[in-house]
């Protein structure tokens, strides 16, 4: 399972580059097929600016889950 917070469906997506041209964190490239990559997930700062203008619904923001809690969870699986 992929842990990246940006989920980028092609299927639906028309290419159109809002995604590209709004994310203030520079998260997307194009490809040779001038398609959005998702080129730096790590630099998603969950800001929903792709999400909430994507007008066809191909972008969806999953929420990282807080370190601390993260770490309290894996800790109670021993």
């Amino acid at each position: 399972m992929s842990t990246s917070p940006v989920l980028l469906d092609l299927g639906l997506c028309k290419a159109c580059g809002i995604c590209i041209d709004l994310c203030p964190e520079k998260v997307f490239d194009r490809d040779g097929l001038g398609e959005p990559v998702i080129a730096r997930p790590d630099e998603c700062s969950q800001c929903l600016i792709c999400e909430l203008h994507c007008p066809d619904f191909a972008i969806e923001i999953r929420r990282r889950e807080p370190k601390a809690a993260a770490a309290a969870a894996h800790d109670g699986e021993a």
